[in-house]
């Protein structure tokens, strides 16, 4: 089985514009499918640096004397390009998204699909697991985790229902956690109503949204003037961040004016946005919710 599929393949690369003399970055690496894609395109000066925080990754590293791959999370970006001796890239690739590989692989404890422990750790050697956060977190913790992540309006009665069946036993696993919410999963939403709750602890669990903040306040600092910007998003809470950002070069409020009422961001909008085809979401169903926004360096 291919480790991760990757999606919008071509406009994402597109999107970075890529100079065969450039430096260039793939945060997301997985399987390497973007990073391969850019490096065909960079010539023999080329580089690529790529991240990824998941230990199954790093099999699939590139033997390419132009390649990078370092082990660490994206929102340390500017940290680990300096130690490598890259101040300023001329393109920056993300794909927000849960890799193929973590789906499916069963004891991961991402997928509805499987029974396994409550995991869903992107780095392995982080502490914290969907089990503390199902078994130690308070009430009012857990609902603003379902409410915020899952946006779940039965946030509160889960949350309750949670902390009550804990003091009777912990809950382990997947399918112990889905039977003491039951009465939430109506048949014939149950898996639209399993996948939110999923995603709100798995995003709690890899402090997804805090990481993707970090990074992105980082990139108009790391990237040269005419530097490119590809990022995929999958949900809404993540998209609607990208997009601000790109908008604004903040998450909240509006930037200041000068006295003619313009004011200056660092970002502008590349085209519009950008979905998978009919033909793409036929063969990988997991492109279906992808949005492809590009920005460059003004």
């Amino acid at each position: 089985m291919e480790y991760h599929n990757p999606v919008l393949l071509k406009e994402t690369v597109d999107g970075l514009n890529v100079k065969p003399d450039g430096v260039y970055v793939d945060v997301t690496f997985g399987g390497g499918g973007h990073s391969k894609e850019i490096l065909k395109r960079l010539g023999d000066k080329g580089k690529l640096f790529a991240f990824d925080q998941d230990q199954d990754a790093l099999r699939n590293t590139i033997d390419d004397s132009r390649f990078t791959l370092i082990n660490e999370n994206f929102r340390y970006i500017k940290r680990f390009l300096r130690f490598y001796g890259a101040k300023k890239v001329d393109g920056i690739l993300a794909d927000f998204g849960v890799s193929s590989h973590q789906f499916d692989v069963a004891e991961r404890g991402f997928s509805i699909r499987f029974e396994a422990d409550l995991d869903m750790r992107m780095n392995q050697q982080n502490t914290l697991s969907a089990f503390q956060v199902v078994n130690k977190y308070d009430e009012e913790q857990l609902k603003q985790v379902f409410l915020q992540y899952g946006e779940l309006r039965a946030a509160p009665a889960m949350a309750r229902l949670i902390v009550e069946q804990r003091e009777v036993q912990p809950i382990v696993t997947s399918e112990e956690l889905k039977a003491v919410l039951k009465k939430f999963l109506p048949p014939r939403h149950e898996n639209k109503v399993l996948a939110q709750i999923y995603q709100a602890i798995r995003i709690e669990v890899n402090q997804e949204i805090e990481a993707l903040k970090e990074f992105l306040e980082q990139t108009p600092e790391i990237l040269n003037e005419g530097g490119r910007l590809s990022l995929i998003s999958y949900h809404s809470l993540e998209d609607r961040l990208v997009k601000r950002f790109i908008r604004n070069g903040m998450f909240e409020g509006e930037p200041e004016r000068d006295m003619y009422g313009n004011f200056e961001v660092p970002l502008k909008k590349v085209n519009g946005l950008i979905v998978p085809s009919k033909d793409e979401i036929k063969i990988n169903s997991r492109a279906r919710s992808a949005k492809l926004r590009i920005a460059e360096k003004i």
